[in-house]
């Protein structure tokens, strides 16, 4: 099961409204074999994402997505909580002339790809643009 929750004014130009995100996550899930398990997904502001960046990785300033992995007793079930700050979407879409669509996409796939217990590297970035190119041009 996918839950959401906003905290931050949605960007109406952006495919944000639960309609548009559930079968975008289920995509996502389903492309990576993780469709049995649970997520959540905050959308949040710069401000709040910039709070959690602090406290849980002691940086500072606002990042585009933060991921927070269960216990390992619970993974079996639950990949773990997302947050997306829209506010950094929105600047990076315009700052790197990004397709709005592709880059939420790449930013949710990056962020599961992290609770499923990927860290950077040639296999997470394939994974990720496997999952772009899979869920945003799908094959007819």
């Amino acid at each position: 099961m996918i839950h959401l929750e906003t905290q931050a004014r949605l960007n109406p130009t952006l495919p944000l409204c639960r309609s548009e995100l559930l079968p975008l996550l289920t995509s996502i899930l389903t492309c990576l074999g993780l469709q049995d398990r649970d997520l959540v997904l905050q959308c949040v502001d710069d401000r709040r994402i910039a709070a959690l960046n602090k406290a849980f990785l002691g940086c500072t300033g606002p990042t585009n997505i933060l991921s927070f992995p269960v216990s390992p007793e619970d993974s079996a079930t639950v990949l773990g909580e997302l947050a997306l700050s829209i506010d950094t979407l929105t600047r990076e879409i315009h700052l790197y002339g990004q397709d709005p669509r592709e880059h939420l996409v790449r930013l949710l796939a990056h962020g599961i790809l992290h609770l499923a217990g990927y860290d950077h590297g040639e296999t997470m970035y394939s994974l990720t643009e496997m999952v772009v190119a899979d869920v945003c041009n799908p094959a007819d």
